[in-house]
């Protein structure tokens, strides 16, 4: 995988865990910023570099920067904004939402390559593992033998 892709997805809707991320920076901020998606469906907007530091002196009083990073990394670094990042016609956005410049071959193929790993580390997480099968116990011909005739007669009496 060395190149972009060529297909565009359209614009990646943010899911309830994505706007539960972006209310957790907007209760940090003294106002809320239109760059992050309000509602389950909204588009996830990828950032215009440097807009971390726009969101500093929006940081209310009483919150700490680290806690501001951190929230703004659990949004960043999850899988739609990677795939939203990745998309052909992807567009870094500033504070207000509203479009910057396109995001550069390299930075989407790094988001590519982030969303695929992500997306093969969490497919192995979301598939439920298979048990074991059970043994049969084991029986004697006589018993296996008169199991069959219950079974028989179960089904159809």
């Amino acid at each position: 995988m060395d190149k972009p892709w060529k297909i565009s997805r359209g614009p990646i809707a943010a899911t309830e865990l994505d706007v539960e991320k972006a209310n957790a920076i907007n209760m940090l901020l003294i106002r809320p910023v239109g760059v992050l998606p309000a509602k389950s469906g909204d588009a996830i907007r990828p950032f215009a570099v440097g807009l971390f530091n726009e969101f500093r002196p929006l940081l209310k009083p009483d919150a700490g920067v680290t806690t501001l990073r951190r929230a703004t990394a659990a949004y960043v670094h999850c899988r739609r904004y990677y795939f939203a990042s990745a998309q052909p016609d992807s567009m870094r956005h500033g504070l207000d939402g509203e479009p910057v410049e396109p995001l550069s071959p390299e930075d989407r193929l790094v988001a590519q390559k982030r969303f695929l790993s992500l997306k093969q580390i969490t497919g192995k997480a979301d598939a439920p593992e298979q048990a074991a099968p059970v043994p049969a116990p084991l029986l004697s011909k006589s018993e296996q033998i008169r199991a069959a005739l219950l079974g028989k007669r179960n089904v159809v009496s």
